[in-house]
């Protein structure tokens, strides 16, 4: 076996745009089709997986909306710990939304050059036709002329204080009572993780003039309480959509806005409590993307396998016989 010295020399040694782009590559053939979906056989006396099985009672109970695009998730990660020349390694993903798979990644200096990389990140992806939700971070004209022009795809952007205008604008189109409102409001409720939540999105028609490529703002309100269904707090943010009032209804939009949180849940949080990411020792040079980058690759092939728990996909891949037989070795 090779010694930890060499891992560390290899990973340190690797290109991590082309890492990035083999592996991200692999899955992006599995999704499309030109490529076999991995196969990670269960043992024999493994329970079926409780996210699996709520996902099916949720299907269920909180059913899609019908005539839903493709969705993409974009956001970045900060490695902690690590050091590099240009400062700490930070990485920004797409990942899908309905199956959480990571289409691409890039490395930038700090979270302040995160936007300047979206060309570079989404130019080697096919995502014309599908919808990219983008924090606020990301609101600037450029991304969206973007992303509704060469890219020939939509967004759905945040409006917060960087785009001071355009908020302004969306809050006059907003404004008015719940009446006013009743034919252009989507209400959802959930409940569980021990808190209830009322997601409440009103829609309004705009135009260019308030943001390039732009056809509707929302105002999503989201309160939030215990299991008592007594409300404790509220949140309102606004955000603008390319799609229009035929592509995409109110119920559509608190859809895709929840959606966006797959970045954080399924990648995020998956890398940092599953993998310990962050209590990760390779600190310096290429090696901590690199490392990041074959958690991606590991994420993927459970998720293309239709595994839903990582915890346990994991636990049947402790050989690396099987492990190589996944992708054909």
């Amino acid at each position: 076996m090779p010694s930890e010295r060499t891992f560390r020399r290899v990973l340190a040694g690797l290109d991590g745009d082309a890492l990035d782009a083999a592996t991200c590559g692999y899955a992006a053939d599995v999704v499309r089709g030109d490529a076999p979906p991995p196969v990670i056989a269960a043992t024999a006396d493994e329970p079926a997986e409780r996210e699996q099985r709520r996902a099916a009672v949720r299907a269920v109970t909180h059913p899609a909306p019908a005539g839903l695009l493709p969705a993409v998730a974009i956001d970045g990660k900060l490695l902690h710990g690590t050091r590099t020349e240009a400062g700490q390694v930070f990485l920004v993903a797409a990942v899908t939304h309905e199956r959480g798979v990571i289409l691409g990644q890039r490395q930038v200096g700090d979270k302040r050059g995160e936007t300047t990389v979206i060309p570079d990140l989404l130019a080697p992806l096919d995502v014309a036709g599908m919808l990219l939700t983008l924090d606020a971070l990301h609101t600037t004209k450029q991304t969206a002329r973007l992303i509704t022009g060469p890219l020939n795809a939509h967004y759905l952007l945040i409006l917060k204080g960087n785009q001071p205008l355009a908020l302004q604008a969306a809050q006059a189109l907003l404004s008015g009572t719940d009446t006013e409102f009743a034919d252009r409001t989507s209400v959802t409720d959930d409940r569980g993780h021990g808190r209830t939540e009322r997601r409440t999105l009103r829609v309004a028609p705009c135009h260019d003039t308030v943001f390039p490529g732009a056809r509707q703002v929302f105002r999503l309100r989201r309160d939030t309480g215990g299991l008592d269904g007594v409300r404790t707090s509220k949140e309102i943010i606004h955000g603008i959509v390319s799609l229009d009032a035929e592509q995409a209804t109110p119920a559509h939009l608190n859809h895709y806005a929840r959606g966006h949180w797959t970045v954080e849940d399924r990648l995020h949080r998956t890398r940092d409590v599953t993998f310990h990411e962050d209590d990760s020792q390779l600190r310096t040079g290429t090696a901590p993307r690199a490392a990041a980058t074959f958690r991606n690759l590991a994420l993927n092939t459970f998720r293309l396998a239709g595994r839903a728990n990582i915890a346990h996909a994991r636990r049947d891949l402790h050989d690396r016989t099987d492990t190589f037989a996944v992708y054909g070795i």
